[in-house]
């Protein structure tokens, strides 16, 4: 029986990725080559490009007129980012005029591997225990949570699940929050509990049954949000 080859830690940010051989961390920037931590895109040292005769960008070619970009200039994002793992976008727009065309430059980064929803289902019926493993195609890819306003709720993605765990997992959990966020089914099963298929704007499948009715809330939300809705369409309104 042969053994997987060993994960070896990145600290180069606080996201610490255990990073297989051949494989790169969550930001993509840094990968385990050999059992190295290297970059995958090296540091370019203006020095060392001029002794190797390599290209540079010509700065200063002429005197500044003042203007952060020179007209000429054609500003992309493209190389750009945060202070990686940091939320924040880069700390300019660059804004220029091309062909009388108003271009702006804007540079950001959205970091997938801390990305998870929150997932709240609509019934009475139990799904599992609190805390409970809630699996997509046999792979943790969340936990149930606390329910609110009288929904079981669910907690999907998060690092842990993206980053931390094995290559499937981390696939099944990507998978999962991305067919989810784009409208479309998912089934899932939860350790102790149901099996269900959630779908964003559709009742909830559990254990092979659609739901039917769904819990608006508690009695203010019933009275201030959904009496309009509810006239002419049932006799009476019970709140308790």
């Amino acid at each position: 029986m042969t053994q997987d080859p060993e994960k070896i830690r990145c600290d180069a940010c606080p996201v610490m990725c255990y990073i297989a051989p051949g494989q790169t961390g969550a930001c993509d920037r840094y990968a385990n080559d050999g059992g190295r931590i290297v970059r995958t895109d090296p540091v370019v040292m203006l020095s060392h490009s001029v002794e190797a005769g390599g290209r540079i960008v010509p700065f200063a070619a002429r005197d500044w007129d003042g203007s952060p970009v020179p007209v000429d200039a054609f500003v992309t994002g493209i190389g750009s980012g945060t202070t990686y793992p940091d939320y924040k976008p880069a700390p300019f727009i660059v804004a220029s005029q091309v062909d009388g065309a108003d271009m702006i430059t804007v540079v950001t980064e959205a970091i997938f591997s801390y990305c998870g929803v929150k997932v709240k289902i609509d019934t009475d019926r139990f799904l599992g225990p609190e805390g409970a493993a809630v699996r997509a195609g046999g792979e943790a890819v969340g936990h149930v949570t606390t329910g609110e306003y009288g929904s079981q709720m669910l907690s999907l993605g998060g690092v842990h699940h993206l980053t931390g765990g094995s290559k499937r997992e981390g696939k099944a959990t990507c998978d999962a929050l991305l067919s989810l966020c784009n409208r479309q089914p998912v089934d899932l099963s939860i350790d102790g509990g149901a099996t269900l298929t959630v779908a964003a704007g559709a009742a909830p499948i559990i254990d092979g049954v659609q739901e039917v009715r769904m819990r608006v809330g508690c009695g203010s939300a019933t009275i201030g949000m959904f009496a309009q809705q509810w006239q002419g369409l049932v006799d009476e309104v019970v709140v308790v």
